[in-house]
């Protein structure tokens, strides 16, 4: 398991602080649903943070609302994204013009897509993929063909392919382990700061999984970059991140160092979440699946989004809904947050125990 970073996490030291940001979709001309709510989580260089939770629960759609990389029917309608550019400027990427926007994409914060075949052009070489990235961020990278060519084929021995084949070839030719690892070399031509990885390992095998992920651990370390792993394989939360947030219907529910969320979480949540996936070492357990579902997000409850799925749920969350609140501070600023009232609130559940 990886080791709590060590980066100095007060605010003015953050790469990327996420401040009270909502998205919504349109449904309708006059319609919309709320489906990121009042998130907030600081991001410090070379740290890495592990999104985690069920499908829908929002983690894609953050990610992709980081960068400004959402539908045209998705919008970040309230908050803060807080982006410490590489020339020390404080910027809100909410507020970046298209040619603003243009030059902080891939030059200072990239993504790899889930679908690494979505993500290519079909009928054009990889080659061409690299030289199309080059040329379009001209005011950070004035090279030569012959130049990006060469530099194309650093970072594909980078991650551990074969340039003289890979360049050449169609994205249909790669297997889907090669596409992935050209889609992550194509993310970091540029040298960005920030790195969004959306399920960069799904539909593949395990060991294409193992290599990628290896690879990845090894790359962060080397070149320093931050990272925001969004995934539902919480076996590759807790190898990758120093942090792990969990989301549930829109929100961030629970946040902490991988140690924290892993040996002593605090939401019945990231419980059950931890619970339903078989140990690796210890003794054999039957994990135990989450009854229910997430909640229409266009239809909350009125309190706490979890209580008609939670085993300790009490009186109070139908009516109260949690806000995270910092549970404790760890060396170096790191805390752990939970939104849940069982423990940030013990005042009501006294209350509740005294009533029953």
């Amino acid at each position: 398991m990886t080791n709590p970073s060590t980066t100095p996490t007060r605010d003015h030291e953050a790469l990327l602080s996420v401040r009270g940001v909502d998205i919504d979709y349109r449904t309708g001309r006059k319609t919309r649903v709320k489906v990121v709510r009042e998130v907030d989580f600081t991001l410090h260089p070379g740290q890495s943070m592990a999104l985690v939770g069920e499908s829908g629960c929002g983690k894609t759609t953050l990610g992709l609302g980081l960068l400004r990389l959402l539908p045209r029917t998705g919008v970040v309608s309230a908050g803060e994204i807080l982006f410490r550019r590489k020339s020390g400027d404080l910027v809100d990427v909410r507020t970046l013009d298209k040619e603003d926007l243009r030059r902080f994409r891939w030059n200072e914060a990239a993504m790899v897509f889930q679908g690494a075949m979505n993500a290519f052009n079909p009928v054009l070489r990889i080659a061409d993929h690299f030289l199309d990235t080059f040329r379009a961020h001209e005011h950070v990278s004035r090279h030569s063909r012959a130049e990006i060519l060469e530099l194309s084929a650093d970072l594909l021995t980078m991650v551990r392919l074969d340039p003289g084949r890979v360049l050449h070839s169609f994205p249909h030719e790669l297997s889907g382990g090669m596409r992935q690892r050209t889609l992550i070399a194509l993310a970091l031509a540029l040298r960005p700061q920030l790195l969004i990885l959306d399920e960069p390992t799904t539909a593949l095998d395990i060991l294409t999984q193992r290599s990628i992920v290896e690879r990845l651990a090894e790359l962060r370390e080397e070149l320093r970059f931050a990272m925001v792993f969004i995934t539902h394989d919480l076996g590759l939360a807790a190898e990758l991140a120093d942090r792990v947030g969990t989301m549930y219907a829109g929100r961030m529910i629970e946040t902490g160092t991988t140690e924290d969320i892993f040996y002593r979480p605090q939401h019945p949540y990231t419980s059950a979440l931890i619970g339903s996936v078989p140990p690796v070492t210890g003794d054999m357990t039957v994990p135990e699946s989450l009854p229910g579902g997430p909640p229409s997000l266009s239809e909350l409850p009125p309190g706490c989004s979890f209580a008609p799925r939670c085993p300790r749920v009490i009186d109070a969350c139908a009516t109260t809904r949690p806000t995270l609140e910092i549970l404790r501070t760890r060396t170096h600023g790191l805390s752990h947050s939970a939104a849940c009232l069982r423990s940030t609130d013990p005042t009501l559940l006294a209350k509740e125990e005294t009533h029953d």
